[in-house]
């Protein structure tokens, strides 16, 4: 069981680090929206080696069996590596790749909000730069970056346990 947890979350960190040196390329080329969508898609690709990895276990390592509650830890183990991974990832992007990151994505948010009324624009702003300074801290940016992917991987770990399971 560790050696298929192992391989296929070292088949979806290769995927995600695969994924985002293509992201960090299109950068200048796609916008805010358009490079979430494509940062999330990502995310939910390299997850989907737990679906694999599962039913390999199943299949090749299991005799064709696998319980709910074991095919649901090799998922859980799977999307804690990528998520680890993806957290090490984001960290590298805005220390490193592209510093100004953080001050152009909160900007840009801001200036989304100059549309709200008056009052309702001051308390944005003001979570916006709570958030902001937050997420400069790399402790918490690593945090709640892979606990995103986790939660996605924990959702596809529990689909996957669903479809998988089969008992003797």
């Amino acid at each position: 069981m560790k050696k298929t947890i192992l391989r296929f979350g070292l088949y979806g960190v290769t995927t995600i680090c695969l994924l985002s040196l293509l992201i960090w390329s299109l950068v200048d080329v796609v916008d805010d929206k358009m490079g979430e969508v494509i940062g999330y898609s990502s995310m939910v690709v390299s997850l989907l080696f737990v679906f694999f990895g599962i039913k390999h276990f199943r299949d090749r390592e299991n005799n064709g069996m696998v319980s709910f509650v074991k095919a649901l830890q090799i998922g859980i183990l799977i999307s804690l590596i990528v998520a680890l991974a993806f957290g090490i990832l984001d960290i590298i992007y805005v220390k490193f790749v592209n510093p100004g990151f953080m001050t152009e994505y909160y900007d840009g948010m801001l200036e989304q909000a100059k549309s709200l009324p008056a009052k309702e624009f001051e308390l944005r702003k003001a979570a916006l730069q709570s958030e902001k300074e937050m997420f400069m801290n790399p402790f918490m940016h690593f945090f709640i970056m892979s606990m995103m992917v986790f939660i996605i991987g924990f959702i596809i770990s529990l689909l996957s346990a669903l479809l998988l399971q089969r008992k003797k």
